[in-house]
């Protein structure tokens, strides 16, 4: 790193809050240094409180761009200028890209999701999945699905301040594709069961199972899942979540989130850079393996 960094460095950053355990950073500065490209990717500790001053930063520093993470993707919208069509649609932020301190937000979540399942043999289009949660990189994922095919999907989540934004959702993919989505309670266990019975996939798609709600699930045991059901969890760190592991033992195909990581983050850095990530190459640079 030291040896490539010049007085012509680009600067891109991640704002998010926790993150120093974000894979990011290692990700991004091995593809610049592959590709012997300029830039350096650090990352930031930003909560909701400190959002608005370092987007100011951006614009003063004359950032390339950023990446935005848990809490902030669904309240940076206000701080930028434009939004893409997909991240006005998700109401979601995760990549902003500065164009001469005009600040765009994008959302690559929902395409990095759906690139991973591809990479990994999987196909949902057509068929109907379950899942859990409505923040920005849930409501990113709901979208491209139905956007790609996906036939029926069934959100899960708790009455929080998520809720209203799922029923959004809900509204805009029913009037905008084929796919038919409904919303259920999370407490309603017996329906959940019911719902991913009923489904090719189920996702959590919360930060339910990472610190500080390690070892935690939304799945109460086992009789949940069924050998010929696929489970992911767009949670990368710990690699393998409680419910992961309960989902293996029952015989599961399982996926973590490391492939959504990688593909979110090559179309982020096609955004900045102009150029394709190296994906092969950082498959085995980030050790992402499929069961």
């Amino acid at each position: 790193m030291a040896e490539r960094i010049t007085g012509h460095t680009e600067l891109i950053g991640l704002m998010a809050y926790p993150i120093r355990h974000s894979s990011s950073p290692a990700m991004h500065n091995e593809a610049f240094a592959y590709l012997g490209l300029d830039y350096a990717y650090l990352a930031f500790e930003v909560d909701q409180d400190t959002l608005k001053d370092a987007v100011q930063g951006m614009r003063a520093l004359k950032m390339v761009g950023a990446n935005v993470s848990m809490p902030n993707k669904t309240v940076i919208g206000q701080y930028l200028d434009k939004l893409s069509p997909a991240a006005e649609l998700c109401g979601a932020v995760n990549t902003i890209v500065n164009d001469n301190g005009v600040l765009t937000g994008h959302i690559t979540d929902g395409v990095g999701y759906m690139k991973s399942l591809e990479d990994n043999n999987i196909d949902v289009v057509g068929k109907k999945m379950t899942i859990v949660g409505s923040g920005g990189a849930a409501t990113a994922i709901q979208v491209q699905a139905a956007i790609d095919g996906v036939a029926e999907i069934s959100i899960f989540n708790i009455k929080d301040k998520f809720w209203e934004n799922a029923e959004a959702t809900i509204e805009k993919i029913n009037e905008r594709t084929d796919c038919k989505v409904t919303l259920s309670d999370l407490a309603d266990l017996d329906k959940l069961k019911a719902e991913i019975a009923d489904s090719y996939l189920f996702t959590n798609a919360t930060g339910m199972g990472m610190k500080p709600l390690e070892g935690q699930t939304y799945i109460p045991d086992p009789s949940f899942f069924r050998p010929d059901l696929i489970v992911t969890d767009v949670i990368y760190s710990p690699r393998e979540t409680a419910m992961l592991k309960m989902a293996k033992k029952a015989g599961c195909k399982t996926m973590n989130g490391m492939g959504m990581v990688l593909f979110q983050g090559a179309a982020s850095f096609k955004l900045w850079t102009g150029k394709e990530m190296p994906i092969e190459h950082m498959k085995q640079v980030l050790d992402i393996r499929y069961d």
